[in-house]
């Protein structure tokens, strides 16, 4: 069978093009089939090659592409063009950039398409953002215009605007919402979750540099991450609005990059360990980028991927489930470019089915 042609979905802008996640886009995006025209935009490094500020990526066809500012690449698109756009800018900036560009689409009756990867646009509510984030958000006009998921999670045409939830969350709700959704557990999530020095991105901190990290291990916020209110929303999405009383310690691990996450949770109907194993199989038996093992996987499995992988184990009415992924891939860059396959039209996996590194 011959394979439909793509119509040109013109350029890729990633904004926050200097960023640890902007990097991974810019990493994922450089051996896609289809978004080929990749813009990095930046104000800071306006000017300077790819392959200087990610000397990883200097030997792909993206190492001599410049940074520009967002005045010049938007400047590029012709009137009635299509764009694309990955924002891994920071929360609180990104919402203000994203109104910049939707009035522009309008004034000059461009396609646009955004994937948020910051928390700008994860919840509907501005009330509720502010309480999360202690600040007014940027554009509460333009609330309505995004839905926050999970690929697996949401299934159908996504429209033009989606916003990819946090990785911890990703991590969290590709574990439990198997079971939520089959109503088999109590309204209770603890959700216990290690993560690497990436995700505290790439300006060190107090306890984020890498000589507070290295051979350490510490819990932080717990009972108080605002990634909690992510999880429960996304999984009341699944139940008709009920959202279960979700508990998260999040942990600071010495490592670089992914996430490992063990939940508990309390079931309500009989099941063995098979049972449990073969729904979680049966929910994403047509989910390319998620499996489910027998043995518990190990987060080097998965790193420099954009799959997830859980173990699902019973005692009882005992359910754990453990699940990892790469924060920066999964969990942020690959899960962004994963919606941006769907607002193309295009398979969820095109271009994310990269090996991983085995060994790191």
């Amino acid at each position: 069978m011959t394979e439909r042609p793509v119509r040109d979905p013109g350029p890729t802008l990633v904004l926050g093009g200097s960023g640890y996640v902007a990097g991974e886009c810019l990493r994922l995006l450089a051996g896609h089939p289809v978004f080929r025209e990749v813009v990095p935009v930046t104000t800071s490094r306006a000017g300077d090659p790819v392959g200087r500020v990610f000397p990883h990526l200097e030997a792909t066809d993206l190492g001599s592409v410049a940074f520009r500012s967002l005045e010049e690449a938007l400047a590029a698109v012709p009137d009635g063009g299509r764009v694309s756009v990955l924002t891994a800018t920071p929360h609180g900036a990104t919402a203000p950039l994203v109104d910049r560009l939707m009035t522009e689409a309008d004034q000059r009756d461009l396609d646009l398409r955004v994937v948020d990867l910051s928390a700008d646009f994860r919840f509907r509510d501005a009330a509720r953002y502010r309480a999360l984030y202690g600040q007014d958000h940027g554009a509460p006009h333009r609330l309505e215009s995004f839905r926050c998921g999970i690929p697996e999670w949401t299934p159908g045409p996504a429209g033009r605007f989606m916003a990819h939830p946090g990785c911890f969350t990703t991590a969290a709700v590709l574990a439990a919402a198997p079971f939520w959704k089959a109503g088999v557990v109590e309204p209770e999530v603890f959700v216990s979750a290690v993560t690497g020095s990436s995700g505290s991105g790439r300006q060190p901190g107090p306890d984020t540099h890498h000589p507070e990290r290295r051979s350490n291990l510490r819990a932080y916020s717990p009972l108080g991450h605002r990634h909690e209110a992510e999880m429960a929303a996304l999984l009341g999405a699944l139940a008709a609005g009920t959202e279960p009383e979700v508990a998260f310690v999040p942990h600071s691990g010495p490592f670089v990059r992914g996430i490992h996450a063990t939940l508990h949770l309390r079931l309500t109907k009989p099941l063995d360990t098979r049972q449990a194993r073969d729904l979680a199989r049966e929910c994403y038996a047509d989910a390319p980028l998620v499996s489910v093992r027998d043995d518990p996987p190990r987060l080097v499995e998965v790193v420099g991927t954009c799959r997830a992988a859980l173990g699902v184990f019973v005692r009882n009415r005992t359910l754990v489930v453990t699940s990892v992924l790469d924060n920066l891939a999964k969990g942020a860059a690959g899960g962004g470019i994963q919606w941006l396959n769907r607002l193309h039209g295009l398979p969820d996996d095109l271009g994310l089915r990269q090996p991983g590194i085995g060994w790191c």
